[in-house]
């Protein structure tokens, strides 16, 4: 028998092959992280710039890119934004973060609390148990907002007007895109406590105050502007309008109902329509909307007047709650002047 071939060298080719394309991808991957934090940074410059130019302020101390290799962290430290109108926030660490395959969802949160600042009654410190907020859809009407704040206490600063709210159990605003060119807004508030004067003290007196908002917005695509005012003019007049599905306040015993109802905004910024509302114990609410000058004592006596006449079963009155020439009637009583919106 002829003696067999002599085997040939082994070929390494499939030991070796896994692991230089395992090095390539890890190459791949990290230079695409570098850029992309990168291209965040340059981002964040360049939208601080036209901030700035549109009369916006919005500066930080110090901000750091970090999360390499799956998640991009942004965070920041003693943040500062205001608006031209005189509103403010000032947040001392502000910690963002978005996954590598979903660079376009961010999550938010501030584990210091924050300040916020109003343009006639001064800054207010508001700390909790959390307080975060998410953000994306960036190229919707409007871009999917959200914001959640659990066992909240407000301070105002010193030398600052008083809050309506000393704490809360947990405050949710959620902002969301629609078909048809629509939007959606839901706010609700659990739990709040009042401050020791003002309205919603002698409404509430030491009991809980809930808040809940939920409405469609039409038109949305129209909501552009440089701020608030022009994009909220421009809205109005697209035709925007405010489909109202639910709202109410419960202060106490005192409650205030909203039936559904569509309201718009006028030319001068203060809102159009009317709703249908249920009110309990409106007696007492109008005289503490008196006692702190809310409305005049004459008008809260005429108001009264017409929830006694409209009162039935249980203390509940039902009344028409009209929004026109800027003015805010209920019944036939006007009460003041319509909520402004810009």
């Amino acid at each position: 028998m002829p003696d067999p071939d002599a085997p040939g060298k082994p070929r390494r080719f499939w030991l070796y092959a896994p692991w230089v394309l395992l090095l390539i991808g890890v190459a791949a991957w990290s230079a695409a992280w570098v850029w992309l934090s990168g291209e965040i940074g340059r981002r964040l410059d360049l939208a601080a710039g036209q901030a700035r130019q549109a009369g916006y302020e919005m500066t930080w101390k110090d901000r750091r890119v970090s999360g390499y290799p799956f998640r991009l962290d942004v965070n920041f430290t003693e943040l500062r934004a205001r608006t031209p109108n005189g509103w403010g926030l000032m947040i001392p660490r502000l910690e963002t973060e978005a996954f590598m395959h979903a660079p376009g969802h961010w999550v938010l949160a501030a584990p210091q609390g924050l300040t916020f600042v109003r343009p006639v009654g001064g800054a207010v410190e508001m700390k909790g148990e959390l307080i975060h907020a998410s953000l994306h859809d960036f190229d919707k009407h409007p871009p999917s907002f959200s914001f959640e704040g659990a066992k909240l206490t407000f301070q105002p600063a010193a030398g600052a007007q008083p809050f309506a709210l000393a704490a809360a159990d947990h405050v949710a605003l959620h902002l969301r895109p629609g078909p048809d060119d629509q939007g959606a807004v839901m706010f609700k508030l659990d739990n709040g406590k009042a401050q020791l004067s003002g309205l919603f003290a002698r409404m509430a007196g030491d009991k809980p105050i809930s808040m809940v908002f939920d409405a469609i917005l039409s038109r949305m695509s129209g909501f552009q502007g440089a701020d608030w005012p022009t994009a909220a003019r421009a809205w109005a007049r697209s035709g925007g309008q405010i489909q109202v599905r639910q709202a109410g306040v419960t202060a106490g015993l005192a409650v205030i109902g909203a039936q559904p109802g569509t309201l718009r905004v006028g030319d001068d910024g203060r809102l159009q329509g009317g709703l249908d509302v249920t009110l309990r114990q409106a007696p007492q609410a109008l005289t503490a909307m008196a006692e702190t000058g809310v409305i005049p004592p004459e008008t809260a006596i005429a108001a009264t007047a017409v929830a006694v006449a409209r009162s039935g079963p249980g203390d509940v009155a039902r009344a028409t709650l009209t929004f026109q020439a800027g003015q805010t009637t209920l019944g036939p009583v006007a009460i003041g002047p319509a909520p402004q919106v810009f």
